[in-house]
């Protein structure tokens, strides 16, 4: 029994395989497109499935930056958080400067009358720290 003929890249394969690596198609779905192993259209495909991923980015980004400098804010707006890092943060601190995250009294005991105080501890119940 005699074992498969070598294969031999095309130029339509080659543009094939481009074109669905550039999309997206998973490459086992490719090489069935093909008719191929994965392990063969590796082998003779690598810079078509190499290159494909970049040249996509390279188009939609083309776009995209066209789109911004044309004064679409979503573009804008995106292309500044994802290239140029901007943020949208919130910044909710938690925690008291002694870290208890127990918000410091509003109010300084010291400074009440002994007439205050007495009311406080009866409302309250216990007496504040001096």
């Amino acid at each position: 029994m005699a074992g498969r003929k070598p294969h031999k890249p095309t130029d339509t394969n080659r543009q094939l395989i481009s074109l669905h690596a550039t999309v997206g198609t998973p490459r086992a779905i490719i090489a069935d497109i093909i008719g191929i192993d994965e392990k063969t259209m590796r082998k003779y495909y690598r810079e078509e499935l190499d290159q494909a991923t970049a040249k996509a980015n390279a188009t939609i980004g083309g776009a995209l930056f066209n789109k911004a400098k044309n004064g679409d804010t979503a573009a804008q707006i995106f292309w500044m958080k994802t290239r140029a890092r901007w943020r949208e943060t919130n910044d909710l601190n938690l925690t008291s400067e002694d870290g208890s995250m127990s918000p410091k009294p509003a109010l300084d005991m010291s400074k009440l009358s002994d007439e205050a105080l007495k009311e406080i501890v009866e409302t309250f119940g216990t007496e504040p720290d001096a």
